[in-house]
């Protein structure tokens, strides 16, 4: 097992700049570890991890998460714990790129971005095939992105 990341990967996936510096081989499964860079007014569609715990540390920008109903802002310094099976997303609310911490546990999701990425699979194109792809990880999205639709 390495935890030392020699080389971040980084990848581009829907206006998104994943750059992954730990994953689940490095850490043996325990943990995965991403930074993001997300344009202002971006994020992820409304999703559920089936398999994970999340925790969200937003470096710069301002964030608002939506979780399971409830609107908690998230400012630059600030993180938000996102429990697995729950419903949630976000959105930048600055008018720059937004840029935040993600960790997961146990590690995995994070090869995700990296399989979509590489396929260029875009929303709402290819949306059946991005659906097949985020069932293998145990990721369901729910809706598109609050305040992107």
């Amino acid at each position: 097992m390495n935890i030392a990341s020699a080389t971040a990967r980084t990848v581009t996936w829907m206006d998104t700049v994943y750059t992954i510096n730990v994953d689940r081989y490095q850490s043996g499964g325990i943990v995965g570890v991403f930074e993001s860079i997300v344009p202002a007014r971006g994020g992820p569609p409304v999703h559920v991890h089936h398999n994970e715990d999340e925790v969200i540390h937003v470096i710069e920008g301002g964030y608002e998460f939506w979780l399971d109903g409830d609107t908690i802002p998230v400012a630059a310094g600030a993180s938000i714990f996102l429990p697995r099976g729950v419903p949630h997303t976000f959105r930048v609310t600055s008018t720059s790129s937004g840029r935040n911490l993600t960790i997961l546990t146990p590690g995995g999701m994070e090869e995700f971005f990296v399989e979509a990425a590489a396929q260029n699979l875009r929303m709402p194109d290819q949306r059946a095939e991005i659906l097949a792809l985020a069932g293998r990880y145990g990721l369901e999205f729910l809706a598109p992105a609050r305040g992107n639709d």
